[in-house]
């Protein structure tokens, strides 16, 4: 029996993708999120990341799809669907914070020499790196969806936005993950966690330090600078709302062995808001 087929992605999992367009006619506040200039630039950063980085998940996905079984083949149809949208919203969303005022070259060109070096590896580290990421998207979702002070004071249109994401960051967790299971079946069960360890390792190293370094560059951009800031910054991180400490335990989770993102089964967080885009969702992939 197959990897993927011993997978504990539950078999009435539906990845819905749903097409809402966001803030095409608002502005957007230099801090959005309750007047917090920590808050709105920790989201403001990660944003930057999406456009170029989901493109490269959807290419590292698509790259071993061949053979997989017919219901993750579906599957990774919605996954694509689903992350091409959330590139596109956040287009969206870059562009309204440059149109505030911030310039966000230097952000983009992070991730740009990020990019550079994961596309000069072979596709299958590609994936390992897809994988590691996935799963810090889905650790961000869950403890935005389940934090329901995360939001509040938002302006509307760019709240509904993250909760959008996270939604369908959570419902397509085990994709990236089921893909890597059936493109190394034939790897022994040690050779497959350390390759995925070392490489959470090494995402990890560079995640969070890349983050804070293009909160700083956001904050600067409004005369926020010095201690005090950085430590405002950690604070956000690991205090109150603490998404760096909330998210620990879901991220030594994968070190286990036996770890899969659906074995921790999260669709309730899914349901607390999906009424809300009901009428954005898409015709289900073709079989």
């Amino acid at each position: 029996m197959s990897s993927v087929s011993l997978s504990p992605t539950p078999d009435d999992l539906t990845i819905t993708p749903r097409d809402r367009r966001f803030g095409r006619d608002d502005a957007q506040g230099r801090w959005w999120l309750n007047g917090d200039p920590i808050a709105s630039a920790f989201h403001t950063a990660l944003s930057v990341t999406f456009p170029k980085g989901e493109a490269m998940f959807i290419e590292a996905v698509k790259a071993h799809r061949d053979g997989v079984p017919d219901k993750l083949a579906r599957e990774i149809r919605a996954f694509t669907q689903q992350e091409v949208i959330h590139s596109r919203e956040h287009v969206v969303f870059n562009r309204k914070a440059a149109e505030a005022g911030y310039e966000l070259t230097e952000l983009e060109a992070d991730v740009d020499e990020v990019m550079a070096i994961i596309k000069a590896r072979p596709p299958i580290v590609n994936l390992m790196a897809t994988i590691a990421l996935e799963h810090y998207t889905a650790m961000l979702a869950a403890v935005m969806l389940s934090d329901p002070a995360m939001y509040e004071g938002a302006e509307p249109e760019w709240a509904a936005l993250w909760r959008w994401h996270a939604i369908e960051e959570i419902e397509h967790k085990g994709v990236a993950y089921d893909t890597w299971l059936h493109a190394t079946k034939d790897w022994s069960r040690f050779r497959r966690w350390r390759a995925k360890s070392l490489m959470m390792l090494l995402v990890t190293s560079r995640f969070w330090p890349r983050r804070v370094k293009g909160m700083k560059a956001l904050l600067r951009q409004d005369g926020l600078s010095g201690w005090r800031v950085t430590a405002r910054i950690w604070w956000y991180l690991l205090g109150k709302p603490g998404v760096l400490r909330r998210s620990l335990p879901a991220w030594l989770s994968y070190f286990l062995p036996g770890f899969h993102p659906w074995n921790h089964d999260d669709r309730a967080l899914i349901r607390k808001f999906d009424s809300d885009y009901a009428d954005a969702v898409m015709p289900a992939a073709a079989a």
